[in-house]
């Protein structure tokens, strides 16, 4: 395990494209169509046309005359609809947290494809095989209301105290990326699955319910109709530009540190994408140094490239927040292999 003590990655969530697509899976799409379609996890695509990805995909489209087809929603909601069509492969590219890139390599769904500038992002955040590959950094956390809670809670045990009855609410594992890691740190923290099923079911008393999107709880919790939520830093710290009541924190286990891990933005290209080389183009263009560079300076957070190393006030800012912070490695084999098993020992426990 390590102490964290760098800057984080930006940006927030936002609702998509709801037309319907009109490539026609990979063989039959002309090829040299303007066009590129993105399935993504929410939290890079700000609400006011402000994040990372409008300023990236408008700058793409001028620099190629390639226009971004985009279409939002849960991480393992991409991963599940891209499934759903592989007889008619509508994506080109997708871009999720893990354990549902891994799942989605494991599945055939990824070619093997290694962007540009792929050679400075390290070994832990891409894939061994080629398919994958982190184009921006990020951190699971939790928030709370500074207004009502001014305090953030230090431990997993102070949730479960009557006060966050109807005012504490998680997304959805299994999912929602940032649900999945609620259960990866709870297992983590309490040193396996039996202890942190026990915890969840006593916390399930305070629970409002299911959310299939994370990006949903943040205004919930700056209006206060929430106490607490789960989240992930580089969403959460961009949604706080327009929320002001969002605080960032991470739980502990009882008086120990608190805890976090790496739940990295990594892009593939989808097999049998209609416009293959289009995608190729936009993840290469994902990976530029300048496109890296504004992660931090647009979102505040970090890249994924080693060698590009942020100084703005929002990398600054979320190396404070981070300090202190012990980062530990999930064992993401383990989950993709488990996380059916995982899920279900979440539902039993929680009768969800």
């Amino acid at each position: 395990m390590r102490t964290y003590a760098k800057p984080i990655a930006a940006v927030t969530g936002s609702l998509v494209l709801a037309a319907g697509l009109t490539a026609c899976g990979g063989s039959t799409a002309a090829s040299d169509e303007k066009t590129v379609t993105v399935y993504s996890a929410d939290g890079l695509k700000g609400e006011a046309g402000d994040g990372w990805y409008d300023k990236v995909f408008a700058d793409f489209e001028k620099k190629t005359g390639i226009k971004v087809k985009y279409v939002e929603g849960g991480s393992g909601e991409m991963v599940q609809r891209a499934l759903r069509e592989r007889s008619n492969t509508q994506a080109d590219v997708i871009v999720t947290l893990p354990p549902f890139i891994q799942q989605a390599g494991s599945k055939g769904l990824l070619q093997k494809y290694t962007p540009q500038g792929a050679d400075q992002v390290g070994g832990g955040d891409k894939a061994s095989d080629g398919t994958w590959t982190s184009v921006v950094n990020n951190y699971f956390g939790f928030i709370h209301n500074k207004k009502e809670l001014p305090a953030a809670p230090r431990s997993w045990e102070e949730l479960l105290d009557g006060r966050f009855e109807n005012k504490l609410q998680y997304s959805t594992p299994g999912v929602a990326g940032d649900g999945t890691a609620v259960l990866i740190k709870a297992m983590h923290d309490f040193g396996g699955q039996e202890p942190a099923m026990e915890y969840l079911k006593k916390l399930q008393a305070n629970n409002v319910g299911p959310s299939s999107s994370t990006s949903k709880l943040a205004p919930k919790v700056d209006k206060g109709e929430l106490l607490v939520a789960n989240g992930d830093v580089q969403m959460n710290f961009a949604q706080s530009k327009s929320m002001p009541n969002l605080g960032i924190w991470f739980p502990a286990k009882g008086a120990g540190k608190p805890t976090t891990f790496a739940l990295p933005y990594a892009a593939g290209l989808v097999d049998k994408a209609p416009h293959t080389e289009n995608g190729k183009k936009l993840l290469d263009f994902m990976l530029t140094e300048g496109a890296q560079r504004e992660v931090s300076a647009i979102g505040g957070g970090f890249p994924a490239r080693k060698d590009v190393k942020s100084t703005d006030a929002n990398a600054i800012e979320l190396a404070e927040l981070m300090e202190g912070v012990e980062v530990f490695e999930p064992d993401w084999a383990d989950i993709d292999k488990n996380l059916k098993t995982y899920v279900a020992a979440w539902k039993s426990a929680t009768g969800s």
